[in-house]
C-alpha cells in the first residue's frame, strides 16, 4: 500500500535526521555525505506526504460531517462539495507522490560515449550514419553540451562506416539514453537511377560514461595495447607517425581503436575511457540479465538488434516504434530537432515505471 511505503520513507527520514546530527557520522566525511544526500533525496517526498496526511484528515472529517447532517440538506450539499474538492486533491497528491517515488536512474546524471556505425545498405547507411551523428551534433549544440570526437572511420563515398563521440554536460545520459537501437531510412539515394525507394539502417549505441572507480582495470594483466600508423578513407596516411592506438580487453575480448588524435597519450587516454564505457554496459546487462522477473518496458529494452525508428523521407515522417509516435517533420529532426521525440520517449518510461509501482503497492 502506498501509506505503508509512505510511513517506511518517513521512519528512514527520521532515523537520517538523527544521524546527521551523530558526531560519529558530522566526521566521517563519506557517510555524512552519503546520509546527506539520502536525506535530501527523501525531503521532497516527506514535504509531499505531510500535505497528503492533511488531506486525507480532512477528506476523514468531511465524511463523517456528511453522516452526521443527514437531516440538514444545506450543510449536507457543503460537505459534499468539500469531499468532492477534497478526493480530487487527494487523486492528484497520489500522482504526484507516485512519481516521486520512482526510482531515479543514477546513471542519468552522467555524459556519454555515443557509437554509430553503418549497417545494411552499403553507401547509403554510412551516409545515414553520417546524418544521425550531424543530427546529434545539432541537438548538443543547442543544448550547450560540449562533443569530442573519440574515433572515425569515414566511408569512400560520405558519410562514415564509424563514429565515435563523447557528450559531456548536464544530464545527457538521461535525455539520450533511448536512443540505443537500430534507425531505419528510407528515401531514394542519390546512386539510385530508377527513383526506387531504398530501406537503410545504421545502429546507434548509447553508454554512459564510467569513472575509473567504476571499472576496474590492470593494464599490465587485462590489456594488450598497440600502436599503428593512421590511416584515412582509401588508406591515404594521416600522419606518418605510429601514434594510432588499439587497445584489447583480454577477459572480454572487447576491441577499441582510437586515431583522431596525432600524439599517441591522447588516443591512448581516449580509447580507455570507450573501454570503460563498454565495459561498465557489459556489468550493467550482466546484472540486468540476473533480473529477469523485472518486467522491462519495449522503450527501456537494451536489445539493439532492435529496429527503434524509422525515418521516412518520401512522405516527410520520423516514426518511433516503441511508443507509436508519428512526427511529419523529418527534415527538422535531421537539424538536430529532437526535443519532442525524447521528451515522449522519457514520459513512457515514467508511466510505465509509475504503473509498475502502482500495481506493487496495491498487490
Amino acid at each position: 500500500m502506498l501509506l505503508d511505503q509512505l510511513e517506511h520513507i518517513a521512519h528512514r527520514y527520521k532515523e537520517l535526521n538523527r544521524l546527521l546530527s551523530d558526531p560519529a557520522i558530522t566526521s566521517d566525511q563519506e557517510k555524512l555525505r552519503n546520509y546527506g544526500k539520502e536525506y535530501h533525496e527523501l525531503t521532497p517526498v516527506i514535504t509531499q506526504y505531510q500535505v497528503y496526511k492533511k488531506v486525507l484528515d480532512d477528506f476523514k472529517s468531511a465524511r463523517e460531517v456528511l453522516v452526521e447532517a443527514e437531516t440538514d440538506a444545506e450543510l449536507r450539499e457543503l460537505a459534499q462539495d468539500e469531499l468532492d474538492e477534497l478526493e480530487e486533491n487527494r487523486n492528484r497528491l497520489e500522482k504526484e507522490l507516485y512519481t516521486l517515488l520512482i526510482p531515479k536512474d543514477p546513471e542519468d546524471v552522467r555524459n556519454i560515449i555515443c557509437e554509430i556505425r553503418a549497417g545494411t545498405g552499403g553507401d547509403e547507411a554510412a551516409i545515414f550514419a553520417g546524418e544521425l551523428y550531424r543530427m546529434y551534433c545539432r541537438y548538443a549544440e543547442n543544448q550547450r553540451w560540449r562533443m569530442e570526437v573519440m574515433n572515425s572511420n569515414e566511408a569512400e563515398r560520405g558519410g562514415v562506416k564509424e563514429v565515435i563521440f563523447q557528450i559531456e554536460g548536464k544530464g545527457v545520459y538521461g535525455k539520450l539514453k533511448h536512443e540505443s537501437g537500430v534507425h531505419r531510412v528510407q528515401r531514394v539515394p542519390v546512386t539510385e537511377t530508377q527513383g526506387r525507394v531504398h530501406t537503410s539502417a545504421a545502429s546507434v549505441i548509447i553508454l554512459p560514461e564510467a569513472d575509473e572507480v567504476d571499472v576496474e582495470i590492470d593494464e599490465k594483466k587485462d590489456l594488450e595495447i598497440n600502436v599503428y600508423r593512421s590511416s584515412g578513407p582509401g588508406g591515404q596516411s594521416v600522419n606518418t607517425t605510429d601514434s594510432a592506438v588499439r587497445i584489447t580487453h583480454k577477459p572480454t575480448g572487447l576491441v577499441v581503436t582510437c586515431q583522431d588524435e596525432k600524439s599517441q597519450h591522447k588516443n591512448k587516454a581516449k580509447a580507455m575511457k570507450v573501454l570503460r564505457a563498454r565495459l561498465l554496459d557489459v556489468a550493467h546487462r550482466e546484472k540486468e540479465a540476473e533480473m529477469a522477473s523485472v518486467r522491462r518496458s519495449q522503450v527501456r529494452s537494451g536489445d539493439r538488434s532492435e529496429k527503434i525508428r524509422t525515418y521516412n523521407f518520401p512522405q516527410g515522417r520520423v516514426t518511433d516504434h516503441r511508443i507509436g509516435l508519428t512526427l511529419y517533420k523529418v527534415d527538422q529532426i535531421m537539424e538536430g530537432d529532437i526535443t519532442e521525440i525524447i521528451e515522449a520517449l522519457a514520459r513512457a518510461d515514467q508511466s510505465e515505471k509509475m504503473e509498475n509501482l502502482t500495481t506493487a503497492s496495491t498487490a
